[in-house]
């Protein structure tokens, strides 16, 4: 695996985790029943960008070494997951 590969493996290990870890323990303004001025129910009353960053990225840098584990022992190719080469050719009309 190239390093170009192994950086967007990363980054896109990162931000699918931060979106799956986003509504993880998030308490809202409604929730609190804190509600600020001009301000919607559903506003974020503790979130903290710094502290989700750090267990995001912690986490994906296991899910990350497993995967580039993963692909550096096996033989593990794009071509194992092509499943269109196993289609039969289309009929011409």
């Amino acid at each position: 695996m190239a390093i170009t590969s192994a950086i967007v493996l990363f980054a896109v290990t990162w931000f699918m985790t931060m979106l799956v870890a986003l509504p993880i323990g998030l308490k809202t303004q409604g929730d609190m029943g804190e509600k600020v001025e001009g301000t919607h129910f559903g506003a974020p009353a503790n979130y903290n960008p710094r502290r989700k960053a750090v267990i995001v990225t912690l986490v994906s840098v296991v899910i990350w070494a497993i995967l580039f584990t993963a692909i550096i022992q096996t033989d593990l190719t794009w071509h194992d997951f092509d499943w269109t080469s196993k289609l039969p050719p289309v009929g011409e009309s």
